[in-house]
């Protein structure tokens, strides 16, 4: 059969998905060249050097010298595509770019040491009073409140269409105006709140005239406690070591617990009280120092005793937990 005539009768066999003339007429010319099958043959495509074993390697050694480079100065190094560059990156270096961890403070090999040490030794303790220990304690830190803080951005996420526009947030700083206020408190509840006159610093002397006000706070409101023997909590702040603060705690008969260098996370009011109360604050404007006073005492007071009870029971699993780290930083640091 001619071209033509195929063409004529391809609708018949074919319908709508019949082939144009010019189909018709190449797929005869190839036929008559020896083809038998109308399946694309095989072909190696276009061969892919972007990714080659070399640009791979050398990504690799750029990314070894500096972890801090961008996908576009690699790109331009290596003379490939950005999207090539980010693909050697992640799919064949199995990277991805973070942020740095922040923390408080890097620690020296010994203050680790320490942290280990203190968290073996209360968990110990513990074991030996395991009905009374964790009752004993008095915890104690003091915090700044702001008579304004403003909403954080992960507080104002609202859901919206996706159509809709998203919701627009204005810039607002943290006030000037402010109160520190010092919370002493145990698994029951606040024992005494006290408010930082303006003008005035925490000092040794004022401390220690808190470690009395707390002795009789003790007595209004657990002399049991008190009579039991008291186990104060408290960071190392230079206020809380001064030797009139020291010599007050054991006049009141208090044993201060041992607490670590710049450990923030094995003190319940820095990782428990104070980060629940500035988000309950997180958005409140307040005219007044009184203002805010109340606020704090309005949120200390609406809390029951489970709150200020799963805050000291959390000390437990945080040293365990401290203890377990430490020692496995130490290990590799050593090796």
């Amino acid at each position: 059969m001619s071209g033509k005539d195929i063409h004529a009768d391809t609708p018949s066999t074919l319908g709508e998905n019949a082939f144009l003339y010019s189909v018709v007429k190449s797929w005869i010319a190839e036929f008559k060249r020896g083809r038998i099958s109308t399946a694309d043959e095989p072909r190696s495509g276009r061969p892919n050097d972007a990714t080659a074993t070399e640009n791979i390697h050398t990504a690799q050694e750029l990314l070894n010298n500096d972890r801090r480079l961008t996908i576009t100065h690699i790109a331009e190094t290596t003379c490939m595509s950005s999207s090539t560059a980010h693909r050697i990156i992640t799919e064949h270096l199995c990277m991805k770019k973070v942020s740095a961890r922040w923390v408080p403070r890097m620690l020296a090999a010994e203050q680790k040491k320490c942290r280990s040490d203190t968290c073996k030794d209360l968990p110990g303790r513990l074991q030996a009073e395991p009905k009374t220990f964790l009752n004993r304690i008095v915890t104690h830190d003091e915090t700044w409140v702001h008579l304004l803080d403003p909403e954080s951005k992960r507080h104002s996420m609202v859901w919206k269409h996706v159509g809709s526009p998203p919701p627009k947030k204005f810039k607002v700083t943290v006030s000037a105006g402010k109160v520190m206020a010092t919370v002493f408190w145990d698994n029951e509840g606040v024992i005494l709140a006290n408010y930082l006159p303006k003008g005035s610093t925490v000092t040794g002397e004022y401390y220690a005239t808190e470690l009395l006000q707390l002795k009789e706070a003790l007595k209004t409101k657990n002399g049991g406690k008190l009579r039991s023997g008291v186990h104060l909590l408290q960071d190392n702040a230079s206020a809380h070591t001064a030797c009139i603060a020291t010599s007050a705690a054991t006049e009141c008969g208090y044993e201060l617990l041992p607490h670590p260098p710049y450990s923030p996370d094995l003190a319940s009011s820095d990782f428990y009280l104070f980060p629940k109360l500035k988000e309950h604050l997180c958005g409140s404007q307040h005219t007044c120092e009184n203002d805010v006073i109340e606020a704090v005492e309005e949120f200390l007071a609406d809390q029951d005793t489970a709150f200020y009870q799963t805050g000291i029971e959390m000390l437990q699993k945080r040293w365990i937990k401290c203890m377990k780290f430490t020692a496995i930083t130490l290990k590799s640091s050593a090796s």
